[in-house]
């Protein structure tokens, strides 16, 4: 159950992020990561207390040449509000007809993406290439602002291309000419990838740069780093992305860290099982099987190892019950293995 303070939360103290007429819940946002917060991963971080959750990243070419895996991307939940959908693309034209169909769709906020590093989106001039063009940049940034009509629009980028172009405090200059209204910085370029380690400090460039809440991102994985990170950088909120794999729920968990009253309680082992089953099941349900099955596997690894590290289950174990749950395609035997992870864990737990 999540625990909001409501009286502290519609005062606005320090709990939460203006973004235009929109107001995230708290400063934990979960980043959008493409293969992963899809909608059943969006739900699960949402009812466990995110701020504020995105979709994984939609081609506003393909979304606007009608293709249905970007529009089924792009659709609200409507339990979830704010909606936010992120469009990556390189022609201005079809940036503002995606931003359009997206708002039509039930969007209240839209953001860009000049943040994804992959060969297939920065190799096509889009994600972070866009770091090395900012005329390119605000052009795209322009055509999303006039296609998104009254819905805000929000920007997520990296520091630049390389440690020779740090472009972000002047692609946020731009951006924030041309209507942004909120920018999210990950503490590495784009031919960082996910090496080293992020620099929150360069953050501070862009902060120190606009006017529009700024929020940092990249290794924010406990309530140490999300507080070194706010401090480095002064940004005004956190995003969490790979921090959250295998447990959806730990946005809301570190919302309440920062913030007592603004997220959740710690879940505890029992729930966090109960959120994993559910979480397959979402994903059944909405990707159909033996789709869902397939998606649903690497949140189940990744659950195993987060129950590791806290202490549950060795390596050895790990590896045992990963082969056990990745290999197999029916899933009434996934839910049998499932429920027999679900008796070890507890067994463990109470000896």
């Amino acid at each position: 159950m999540m625990l909001i303070n409501w009286a502290q939360f519609l005062s606005g103290q320090k709990m939460s992020i203006s973004i235009g007429s929109v107001r995230t819940r708290n400063r934990v946002l979960l980043a959008p990561m493409a293969g992963v917060t899809d909608a059943p991963f969006r739900a699960a971080a949402w009812r466990n207390g995110a701020g504020l959750v995105i979709t994984e990243m939609v081609a506003g070419e393909e979304l606007a040449r009608g293709r249905k895996e970007m529009e089924r991307r792009a659709r609200s939940l409507a339990r979830i509000r704010p909606f936010v959908v992120q469009l990556a693309g390189r022609e201005a034209r079809w940036m503002e007809e995606g931003a359009r169909i997206a708002r039509d769709l039930g969007a209240d906020v839209i953001d860009i993406n000049m943040g994804c590093p992959s060969r297939m989106v920065a190799g096509k001039l889009s994600g972070a290439a866009l770091m090395r063009d900012p005329e390119r940049a605000l052009r795209l940034v322009e055509a999303v602002v006039r296609g998104a009509g009254d819905a805000p629009v929000t920007l997520k980028m990296r520091l630049g291309w390389d440690a020779d172009e740090i472009t972000a405090p002047k692609v946020a200059r731009l951006a924030e000419g041309a209507g942004v209204r909120m920018i999210t910085v990950h503490g590495r370029t784009r031919n960082q990838f996910y090496r080293g380690r992020a620099d929150w400090k360069a953050v501070r460039q862009v902060v120190e740069a606009v006017s529009v809440p700024v929020v940092v991102n990249g290794d924010i994985v406990d309530e140490a780093s999300a507080r070194t990170a706010l401090k480095a950088s002064g940004a005004a909120a956190v995003m969490v992305g790979r921090g959250c794999q295998g447990r959806p729920w730990f946005a809301g968990e570190l919302a309440e860290r920062l913030d007592p009253g603004s997220g959740v309680a710690p879940l505890s082992l029992a729930e966090q099982i109960v959120e994993t089953r559910r979480l397959y099941e979402d994903m059944l349900a909405f990707h159909g099987s033996p789709q869902g099955v397939r998606i649903a596997r690497k949140h189940l690894a990744w659950a195993l190892e987060r129950w590791r590290d806290a202490g549950f289950l060795s390596d050895g174990e790990v590896a045992a019950w990963r082969a056990r749950l990745v290999r197999e395609d029916d899933p009434d035997r996934v839910r049998s293995v499932l429920g027999e992870l679900a008796g070890a864990l507890l067994e463990k737990e109470a000896a």
